[in-house]
């Protein structure tokens, strides 16, 4: 195989030091080895994990490409490449870009928390990028009609909510479930909640958000400058799930209680500080605090597909590769709304 079709280089947003901005820099373009596709990149969400690439927060090294919420066509196929993943399809590629098959968690199915997961844009160059190469681990096939601009963030911000979501076994339709923040995480977990058809709960502390709240899906709103959020949540029955979407302990410490009873509380936001947790409770309730990991590449699939077919859209702000820094500035800053996204086409 070769890429005599193709330009032989391509532009690239590359880290090379810890803590520094990018460059854009022109790199060689090599053909995919066995097992990858080389994708022509058309969306890239700047997403806030972004950052573990700009500090090598997990030591794989520099320099490296970021971005793990890339849309793109195949336009070229390695060797021993699943026949389903055609010439010219429209894919995406999320977090779990690789993964072992062997170790107890991918046994159980649960291959976005391999043991030796292989994060895109963190353990191999990601989508900020004209171009990029990936294990077919990570493909994800998109639907057709699909806008790649809008379902880029779904490939993070989308499945993290979504996905955490669906597995919380306890919970059903007519439930209510809160959101803590609307960000780049929340404003989508508000969708995905009331599409699916959940009692949603929008928890601010801005009254500013609320008629933003309501036009996402949420049918009660709770201002934490005016009212306890978590004695709001036991008037309605208690939270059979709260979703955290932003980084505050404070305010993820003070919910613990609005649970109502076997509720769970989804830590989805990177919460770096302490959160202490009334034990007695969740002692009392049944109830549980946890984390979610993202999902997979089929897990990326019914995500999208569940978007598309509900009317979930990400509100997104476009840039320029060139324009990667202003955009990452922006969602460093949570002035970017919801999400930003790269744009190559």
């Amino acid at each position: 195989m070769t890429l005599q079709d193709f330009p032989s280089t391509f532009k690239a947003a590359v880290i090379t030091k810890a803590g520094s901005p990018v460059e854009i820099q022109t790199r060689e373009l090599k053909p995919p080895g066995e097992g990858e596709v080389l994708i022509k990149v058309k969306a890239s969400g700047i997403c806030h994990s972004d950052m573990l690439t700009r500090f090598d927060v997990y030591g794989a090294g520099l320099p490296r490409t970021p971005g793990h919420e890339i849309v793109g066509t195949i336009v070229a196929i390695g060797p021993k490449v699943d026949k389903k993943f055609e010439m010219g399809a429209l894919v995406g590629v999320g977090w779990t870009g690789g993964y072992c098959g062997q170790c107890d968690r991918c046994r159980r199915g649960f291959q976005s928390s391999c043991r030796f997961l292989q994060i895109t844009g963190v353990h191999f160059d990601g989508g900020h990028a004209e171009y990029v190469t990936v294990s077919e681990q990570g493909i994800a096939l998109m639907p057709e009609g699909i806008d790649p601009v809008k379902a880029a963030p779904l490939l993070c911000a989308g499945i993290t909510v979504f996905n955490s979501l669906r597995n919380v076994k306890e919970a059903s339709p007519g439930d209510v479930v809160a959101v803590a923040g609307i960000g780049g995480l929340g404003h989508l977990a508000i969708q995905f909640a009331a599409k699916s058809g959940f009692k949603t709960v929008v928890i601010s502390s801005s009254e500013s958000k609320r008629e933003l709240a309501t036009k996402l899906g949420g049918t009660i709103f709770i201002d934490t400058s005016k009212s306890d959020p978590a004695a709001q949540l036991q008037k309605l029955g208690g939270a059979k799930v709260i979703l955290i979407t932003a980084p505050d302990a404070k305010l993820a410490s003070s919910l613990v209680t609005g649970l109502g009873f076997r509720g769970t509380m989804l830590v989805l936001a990177a919460i770096t500080d302490p959160m202490p947790v009334n034990s007695v409770h969740l002692l009392a309730n049944a109830a549980q605090v946890r984390g979610w990991p993202s999902g997979a590449a089929i897990d990326s699939e019914e995500t999208v597909a569940f978007a598309q077919l509900s009317g979930v859209e990400a509100m997104v702000e476009k840039f320029k590769l060139e324009e990667y820094e202003e955009g990452f500035k922006r969602m460093e800053e949570n002035k970017v709304r919801f999400r930003g996204v790269v744009v190559f086409e």
